[in-house]
């Protein structure tokens, strides 16, 4: 998702697109990462120094609320994790590294929409993280 398309998103809800959010917006549009407020708010801050940090947790609040990002709480942080809502994945976490992987695979969705459906259920949402250490060789 673009920033622009964020934007628009958020001015159909009736948000007010202050230079603030716009920012905010467009750092989670381009991040290649799942930053943390802490995170969001100095790369905001690089951009705009008059943005504070209680800008940046009502705007990801707010975000959050509109299911335009999703707010994660990785078992191995003591931080939320932002991203913007993209295409369905999942998420391998490096517990050495902290680095946070997406993925998509086939079989996984098969098979958690025959679980739910073996269990009388229509799969509705699902969250997978995983956590692990690199192999060695």
């Amino acid at each position: 998702m673009t920033a622009q398309s964020l934007e628009q998103k958020c001015i159909e809800a009736g948000l007010k697109m202050t230079e603030p959010r716009k920012v905010i917006l467009s750092i989670l549009a381009h991040a290649k990462d799942h930053p943390s407020v802490e995170e969001v708010y100095d790369r905001a801050k690089k951009q705009d120094a008059s943005i504070s940090m209680a800008t940046v947790y009502r705007t990801l609040g707010l975000l959050d609320e509109l299911n335009l990002v999703y707010r994660h709480e990785f078992n191995d942080s003591d931080h939320a994790r932002y991203e913007v809502n993209r295409e369905h994945h999942h998420h391998l976490i490096d517990l050495d590294s902290g680095k946070v992987i997406e993925f998509q695979n086939d079989e996984i969705e098969e098979m958690k929409r025959k679980i739910a459906e073996d269990l009388g259920y229509e799969l509705i949402e699902c969250r997978l993280e995983l956590y692990g250490k690199k192999l060695k060789k």
